[in-house]
């Protein structure tokens, strides 16, 4: 008789009907992968502010997240409220639904509203405001996919790494030279896009000293995620000192194995497409390499900058960073590790 019910409930079964998945692994399986989706090392992070812009801009992300939290909590109280307290028959006066819904559902959102609406128009109001006519100034442009970073009144140039005197405002001026961009540096100040045939304008000031990561964030391309550079605030005589060695002459070879590694890269293709100050290479399509060897990154932000790196990078940039604008280079194997050499030596 058991046998005979189960086999009537299972033919009573739809045939294509599945088991419904349990709610509970499901929600411990989104937390996993919530979870996993945080984890990349040390991004640099809006919540973690190093200057005055960005910190404007987690005062206000904080303010918006205490205010949802709250009314998390206080919907949350209601629900439990009217399962739990409100059972059973209850007389409700006319007019009392209509009065809490105005004011809870209406009139407090309204107020609350219009009071981040104007912080909001405030902190947009800071963030507007013009360095000095005197403050240092950086000119940026955008390129598929590195930045060209010049000094006005310095004669040389460097890519994807800014210098700035800590506890100062600098002027930073922006351009592309291709597809649209977007300068931002989390830490420091919120984004400034870049649109063609526009100079448009923003401002960093680093509080502390430290090196601080920024990124284009309008996609670009196919290596946009590999278009980063480099924020690097310090103390104002180290600024200066490292102007000072921006406008003077690369330095000069010190060993055999870098005056061959000279005479290739600049009789070689390499002077074609690239600078170095003080030598015949005098090529604008690439980035100066004047200073390569004390980079933080090549491509910027592809690979770090070493030597192994490197010889891979000037034999065929394409297996690195495909896409990019270097085509592969006939450096022959006897000449590349000169080469290498004579890139590492200029700082």
């Amino acid at each position: 008789m058991d046998t005979t019910a189960g086999m009537t409930m299972s033919a009573a079964r739809p045939a294509g009907r599945r088991r419904q998945p349990r709610p509970l692994p499901v929600l411990a399986a989104l937390c996993g992968l919530a979870l996993l989706a945080g984890c990349g090392g040390d991004p640099p992070s809006v919540l973690n502010p190093a200057g005055t812009g960005a910190a404007r801009v987690a005062n206000l992300w904080w303010l918006l997240f205490w205010i949802s939290l709250a009314v998390v909590a206080e919907v949350m109280a209601l629900l439990i409220w009217a399962l739990v307290f409100r059972r059973g028959n209850v007389r409700v006066r006319h007019g009392q639904p209509l009065r809490f819904v105005a004011i809870a559902g209406a009139g407090l959102p309204f107020v609350i509203l219009v009071a981040v609406y104007g912080v909001g128009l405030r902190d947009l109001a800071a963030l507007a405001v013009d360095p000095d006519p005197d403050a240092p100034t950086v000119e940026v442009t955008g390129h598929k996919w590195w930045w060209e970073v010049r000094y006005p009144g310095a004669s040389g140039a460097t890519a994807n790494e800014i210098h700035i005197p800590v506890g100062e405002r600098v002027k930073v001026r922006l351009r592309t030279d291709d597809v649209l961009h977007s300068f931002w540096v989390p830490q420091l100040m919120p984004k400034t896009d870049l649109i063609a045939g526009e100079t448009r304008e923003t401002w960093l000031r680093a509080e502390r000293a430290g090196r601080y990561r920024g990124q284009c964030a309008e996609y670009c391309g196919t290596q946009h995620a590999h278009m980063a550079f480099l924020v690097v605030a310090e103390p104002r005589t180290d600024f200066d000192a490292w102007l000072t060695r921006l406008n003077a002459p690369a330095r000069q070879p010190r060993t055999e194995a870098e005056r061959r590694g000279q005479q290739a890269f600049v009789q070689g293709t390499c002077a074609a497409c690239h600078a170095v100050r003080g030598t015949g290479a005098q090529g604008q399509v690439g980035p100066d390499l004047s200073n390569v060897g004390s980079r933080w990154s090549l491509g910027a932000g592809a690979v770090p900058n070493d030597a192994g790196h490197l010889g891979g990078w000037i034999v065929n940039s394409q297996t690195v960073k495909p896409g990019n604008a270097m085509p592969p280079q006939p450096v022959g194997a006897a000449a590349l590790p000169d080469l290498i050499t004579y890139l590492r030596s200029l700082d």
